[in-house]
């Protein structure tokens, strides 16, 4: 009869434990999307302005992707000094599309803007406040697409090396 109780009590324990358990679901809390997010140096006594193209992208079948388009205007004077926008292709990634806009000035990459990052629900947003900063200062310590992922954010980080090695190839990097 002790034997019944324990086991009983054991099992009531485990259902209560295992329903009281939340798991991560795609469920959309009011959370504000964060601003995309920027690095960069900023030039003295100058303003440039640029427009960049947009890509579209579509996905085919289970896991599949496809994505196309990037595109790129700098402005400033004309020669090797003046800074130019590229914009990567969108990389689709299981948690949402990624894009990244590389800012280049004599060869080197001055600025990085992370323009699409998958932020659906708090746990993305958590991710990617804490990923991208990481990615975009190793970007431009690195000069390429050479970068390590940022460990617990491993597809996000995929994704922006992805789009990132588009935009250094529209660059010529």
């Amino acid at each position: 009869m002790k034997r019944i109780v324990i086991w009983l009590a054991a099992t009531v324990t485990i259902v209560v434990l295992l329903f009281g358990y939340h798991t991560s679901t795609n469920r959309t809390d009011s959370v504000t999307a964060p601003a995309p997010v920027t690095s960069g140096s900023s030039g003295s006594g100058s303003s440039d302005s640029g427009s960049s193209g947009s890509g579209s992208s579509g996905s085919s079948g289970s896991g599949g992707s496809g994505s196309t388009g990037s595109g790129s205007t700098g402005s400033g004077s004309s020669g090797s000094s003046s800074s130019k926008t590229y914009t990567g292709s969108v990389a689709q990634t299981r948690w949402g599309p990624v894009q990244v806009e590389i800012t280049v000035k004599s060869g080197k990459i001055t600025k990085v803007d992370v323009v699409q990052y998958p932020d659906g629900n708090q746990h993305d947003a958590e991710i990617n406040d804490y990923a991208l900063p990481v990615l975009v200062q190793e970007t431009i310590k690195a000069q390429s697409a050479d970068i390590d992922m940022v460990s617990g954010a491993t597809v996000t980080s995929d994704g922006y090396v992805r789009s990132l090695q588009a935009a250094l190839d529209e660059a010529g990097i």
